[in-house]
């Protein structure tokens, strides 16, 4: 049966023995793969300069040099090209330094067809393997690129520039915002320009774990630690041992949990859930909160030690709606991104739909902007995203912060300020209302820590007003 592909592999036979490659050559044409034959080192590098070449097959002993020699010429000029060597009178010796200098296997005459056909399937196998690798590693760096991440802000520019300079150190770096902002892309960002970027990305929500879960995802555990614990696992630090591990969430950790964290970031030594074994790693470690951490240490839920350990470098991500100018060019960006996904052709945003993206306040930063340019592009139906395709409430906002106001019958010009407090005092006030005046319930939706929403309340006149105490 031929094999099916999209194209036919081209494999280079090389052995002295005529009779046994042109043998070898006919039963491999005859399974779907095409052939070519050289009988000397100087003939297979003639054949690899003249076309491109699959998979080499070399005889280790050869009339002029041996397979090593081709061995090494390959790995140098062609080192996409997988090599399986092949011996009557391989050793273990000579396997193992056959696997130490490149070769993907060694096959020992007479060869047996079943196994030469499968060691050629596992060979092909592993080089589309590395190949994805390689080009999801291109995405990865494409993706987390300062290029990918819309900027114009100068406190952005200024992080970008922060995070050229400590990149390829090992400091602790703290990155703060409400939710929504980008912490996650800026940290795999951090991770992605850094000597470590070969190395894993590991990932972890403090806050979606009990303490218990917690610590084992983040130590490991030993077999029979708790109930459930069949096995031995690795935890998150030992997975990204010599890479990077981003905590998210980390004002939600527990007391016990602070201590462990400071153990570690003080000796980068911890044991884990049941075990005595004390392990040692190097991770790079990148936290995130979207609490005021300095407020949370003056209440007492979190451990003041702790914080300057993690405080080393400070990444504050300003909310979107301080950055109303990056607006336009994030909304094209997603746009263009989920248009091309969804083989959409679209050719842009109208300038309604433009100017309610810009004035709209944005609770769910960047998150929410992505979202609902995702839901715009899909749903809809012309050439063009208009503003009848946002949801209804970033267009009745748009209208509802037009910049006349009625005053004692004569029309009023507002100042920018007085035009963004107003539309943000109804969303906070409508929220209050929906929480029954709960404060905490209130932050939560709208994406801000409490500290946050005691000091808009304050401004906007909302502190003391009893319908929200």
């Amino acid at each position: 049966m031929k094999r099916k592909d999209s194209r036919q592999k081209r494999l280079l036979l090389v052995d002295d023995d005529r009779d046994l490659i042109e043998s070898m050559g006919s039963w491999l044409n005859s399974i779907g793969y095409q052939t070519e034959l050289a009988d000397s080192l100087r003939a297979a590098r003639r054949v690899m300069e003249q076309r491109p070449i699959d998979l080499a097959l070399v005889d280790i002993r050869l009339e002029d040099g041996d397979g090593f020699e081709l061995l090494a010429y390959l790995r140098q000029h062609y080192p996409q090209v997988p090599v399986v060597l092949i011996s009557g009178y391989a050793t273990p010796a000579t396997a193992s330094e056959a696997l130490r200098v490149g070769a993907f296997d060694l096959l020992t005459k007479p060869l047996i067809d079943q196994e030469l056909e499968l060691t050629l399937k596992r060979a092909f196998a592993q080089h589309q393997m590395l190949e994805e690798n390689k080009q999801l590693r291109a995405q990865l760096d494409q993706r987390y690129s300062f290029q990918s991440i819309i900027a114009n802000d100068h406190r952005m520019i200024r992080t970008f520039e922060i995070i050229d300079s400590i990149a390829d150190t090992r400091a602790t770096v703290l990155i703060t915002g409400e939710s929504g902002t980008g912490k996650s892309m800026i940290a795999r960002a951090i991770h992605q320009r850094s000597q470590r970027h070969d190395q894993p990305f590991v990932e972890v929500a403090c806050g979606a774990l009990s303490e218990n879960l917690l610590e084992s995802e983040l130590f490991g555990h030993e077999a029979g630690a708790f109930t459930g614990a069949v096995g031995r696992r690795n935890g998150k630090f030992q997975l990204a041992d010599q890479g990077t591990l981003f905590l998210d969430e980390i004002a939600t950790a527990s007391p016990g949990m602070q201590v462990k964290l400071l153990r570690v970031l003080q000796e980068w030594q911890f044991e884990p859930v049941g075990g005595s074994e004390t392990i040692s790693v190097d991770t790079r470690l990148i936290l995130a909160t979207n609490e005021d951490l300095e407020v949370a240490v003056s209440e007492g839920r979190f451990r003041q030690d702790l914080f300057y350990r993690i405080n080393v470098i400070n990444l504050e991500l300003p909310p979107l709606r301080e950055r109303p100018n990056d607006i336009p060019a994030m909304a094209d960006y997603f746009m263009k991104n989920v248009a091309r996904d969804a083989k959409r052709d679209l050719e842009g945003l109208s300038d309604s739909a433009l100017e309610a993206l810009v004035n709209y306040r944005w609770p769910g930063n960047v998150r929410e902007l992505q979202n609902v340019i995702e839901r715009a592009v899909l749903l809809s139906k012309g050439s063009q995203i208009g503003l009848t395709d946002l949801p209804s409430h970033i267009g009745n906002g748009a209208r509802k912060s037009a910049v006349l106001a009625v005053a004692g019958g004569e029309h009023r010009r507002l100042s920018l300020k007085e035009a963004l407090e107003a539309p943000e005092r109804e969303i906070i006030a409508q929220v209050l209302r929906e929480f029954g005046g709960n404060r905490n319930e209130t932050a939560d939706a709208l994406g801000i820590n409490r500290t946050t929403l005691y000091k808009k309340m304050k401004k906007l006149g909302l502190e003391d007003n009893p319908t929200f105490n």
